[in-house]
């Protein structure tokens, strides 16, 4: 039976493929953009002719989730169309590269305020009404970079993803009882397919960045050449997409916690398994572990 499904950022990248895998699986989808009158209309445009191409239930919805109101009308949108929301994708997300000391406080705000409070916005719009339904899944869209091998340069998206990383983990335990689900899928650093490091931002004190240039002059470059280098041939950004679609696609109770989507192999699945079985076992020291699968 097809789910209803709202994703964020979904007008490029991960989340434009993900939709599309999605509806091509027989979801009624939802692709959350920002502005889809405006700079994401031909992106919103491209959702509406693939729906048309290959007879699916794709559909742009304006999401901003920088936004309390946005977020609340995106799931108020889905709720009189189609009548309920089974599952929540959180994928918006903004890269910055550079110095860290280079970021101004500001800076620093703004970009948790996407990919981290923005998460909370979209949960407070949906999970009413999940809950009331006791029944619901939640996928965050991580990244590697929380507990994989990490280069420099990168501080503040890899602070923010651990964020949200941290956030997915305890709303997991919460959201337990009610029914709902979570998984993380965890991408590695994919540096085709997507335009995560050619969009990414970057800091505003020139007069720092230019500092560290004295001693770590080329150094981004080097780093986007070594990931590239790192990336194997056969490397897919749409295996991201596909392992959305096969967790919403398995049963209830049966889904994985993690699912790691990581060629280059940086480590993170290791550390993650640890991390994870370490947390199960001391939910059941505490007698909590039942909160380790959503209630029927």
């Amino acid at each position: 039976m097809g789910k209803t499904i709202l994703i964020s950022g979904a007008s490029s990248g991960f989340g434009a493929l993900t939709a599309r895998a999605l509806a091509d699986a027989g979801h009624t989808v939802y692709a959350g953009m920002r502005d889809v009158g405006g700079r994401n209309a031909a992106a919103a445009n491209d959702a509406k002719q693939y729906a048309i191409e290959y007879g699916v239930d794709l559909r742009s919805v304006e999401l901003d989730v920088s936004s309390d109101n946005s977020a609340n009308e995106a799931v108020q949108t889905v709720l009189s169309e189609a009548g309920r929301l089974d599952v929540l994708v959180h994928n918006a997300g903004h890269m910055v590269t550079g110095p860290a000391e280079a970021f101004t406080p500001e800076q620093i705000t703004q970009l948790y305020d996407t990919n981290v409070v923005g998460t909370q916005r979209l949960n407070r719009a949906a999970l009413p009404h999940l809950r009331n339904q006791g029944d619901g899944l939640l996928v965050w869209v991580g990244s590697s970079s929380t507990r994989g091998g990490t280069p420099p340069y990168l501080a503040p998206y890899f602070a923010a993803k651990a964020a949200m990383d941290a956030f997915a983990v305890s709303y997991a335990l919460e959201l337990a009882r009610f029914g709902i689900e979570t998984s993380i899928i965890v991408p590695g650093a994919f540096t085709h397919g997507t335009n995560h490091f050619a969009h990414s931002g970057k800091p505003a004190d020139d007069a720092v960045v230019a500092a560290y240039e004295t001693k770590y002059a080329g150094l981004m470059d080097q780093v986007g050449r070594k990931l590239a280098e790192l990336e194997p041939e056969w490397a897919d950004v749409a295996e991201v997409a596909k392992a959305i679609v096969d967790v919403v696609g398995t049963e209830k109770g049966r889904r994985p916690f993690r699912v790691h989507v990581d060629p280059s192999d940086d480590g993170a699945a290791v550390v993650n398994a640890v991390a994870d079985r370490v947390r199960a076992e001391f939910l059941r020291r505490v007698e909590l572990d039942d909160l380790l699968h959503p209630a029927n």
